[in-house]
């Protein structure tokens, strides 16, 4: 995608570097994208808000159905490196999941995000299609990283996956947000909601691959 190299950079510094050894075919790709795009566990209309839960939610289903997988991160120029540079809806940023797609014996990583696409498509087209105003930046990160820091974003200072940010991400599911003003009260009265989300997660989970 000729644009996409010019709204949007991969930076290299803050990205892991990853080894494929599983790369998957596209149409494998797009089933995973329609699976969880029409799957009611995930909000998909409620783009402002807990992109980071939704992207951890699908890489554990897909670590646990043993499907390979990574996220992607864009970063508004501004936000990451006090550049110009924005993304729609004023996003300081903006996670997906990625997977490996092989085509004509070049890997390419792919996100999954039906918030803001039809169809599963290389990240640097992602990353391009949330830059509103150039130029983003855009990183490939293990799938292990919940969040960056509040501090100077680096490589290795992220935020591992922990229990704690395990039940953000499934409240983050049920369309709950623990750090909004009202959030505490919204979790408190909604404890039936957040059970029903966890059995449906687990499920998915211990089911074992939808795509074999």
């Amino acid at each position: 995608m000729e644009n996409a190299q010019l709204n949007t950079f991969f930076d290299q510094t803050v990205s892991d570097d990853v080894f494929v050894a599983n790369p998957l075919t596209l149409e494998y790709a797009n089933r995973i994208f329609t699976f969880f795009q029409n799957h009611w566990l995930f909000m998909w209309d409620n783009a402002n808000n807990d992109c980071e839960d939704r992207a951890n939610a699908i890489t554990l289903l897909l670590e646990a159905w043993n499907i390979p997988n990574y996220k992607g991160w864009v970063f508004s120029g501004f936000f990451l490196k006090n550049e110009q540079g924005t993304l729609t809806n004023l996003w300081n940023y903006h996670v997906a999941p990625l997977i490996p797609v092989s085509i004509n014996n070049v890997i390419e990583f792919y996100s999954i995000d039906p918030a803001t696409q039809s169809q599963a498509q290389p990240v640097s087209w992602w990353a391009n299609n949330v830059t509103d105003l150039p130029f983003s930046y855009y990183v490939i990160k293990q799938s292990m990283y919940y969040i960056f820091p509040a501090e100077m974003i680096q490589t290795d200072n992220w935020h591992i996956r922990n229990d704690e940010n395990y039940t953000w991400t499934i409240e983050g599911l049920a369309g709950l947000n623990g750090a909004s003003p009202e959030g505490e009260a919204m979790i408190q009265s909604n404890q039936r909601l957040i059970e029903k989300t966890k059995r449906e997660f687990n499920r998915l989970k211990n089911g074992g691959s939808p795509f074999r």
